[in-house]
């Protein structure tokens, strides 16, 4: 039987959020890295919740207008991102006495936001509107938070991006509303009810 890293069992790993349930792929294996396309409809459903996390590692986006914090520290580098993740699943191991994997699983259900808004325009008048997101999207959004709170944290900062990425997950795995990641998904559910 394959572990996650070689070291973390996943068929003992429960889902509490109903709604990701099928989008959570926890198939274990050695080394997180397919190396293919998306080229289905939903085809990265497939990819195991750590490789998607190792690939939202490699571009975690830059910030504001000014770009304050670029992109491009980490494009492309899937070896240093593998052995980001790897390094942080030891430290939340190591703080936590649990599965990692259980604890990423638990942060990406917290740090999923249920509601948000989009733009409607209707007779040239153009207004937010609230509206469900898709378990595809809000899984999407919660590893994308979880790594950018990471790399906000990381930078310019003593602490690796290692050291950070696991603070973070435990962070949201505790539902901790300081962390970057639950403090962005409660500011968008907090909009899209006052747009309902």
């Amino acid at each position: 039987m394959f572990k996650v890293f070689g070291k973390w069992e996943t068929k003992d790993i429960e889902v509490p959020d109903p709604g990701l349930r099928a989008y959570i792929n926890l198939k274990p294996y050695y080394v997180p890295h397919q190396c293919g396309r998306h080229v289905k409809p939903f085809g990265k459903s497939e990819l195991s919740l750590v490789e998607r996390l190792i690939n939202k590692i490699c571009v975690t986006g830059h910030e504001g207008k000014k770009h304050k914090r670029p992109s491009g520290r980490n494009v492309g580098k899937k070896q240093k991102a593998y052995k980001i993740v790897k390094e942080a699943f030891d430290i939340i191991e190591r703080k936590t006495k649990k599965n990692p994997v259980q604890v990423l699983v638990y942060a990406v259900s917290n740090a999923a936001p249920r509601e948000e808004t989009t733009r409607i325009k209707y007779g040239g008048i153009a207004y937010h509107q609230s509206v469900d997101v898709a378990p595809q999207r809000r899984l999407d959004l919660a590893l994308r938070f979880i790594t950018v709170g990471a790399a906000r944290a990381a930078f310019k900062s003593k602490k690796s991006i290692a050291q950070c990425l696991a603070d973070e997950i435990i962070s949201a795995a505790n539902y901790d509303i300081k962390c970057y990641s639950v403090s962005r998904k409660e500011e968008i559910e907090r909009i899209s009810k006052a747009a309902r």
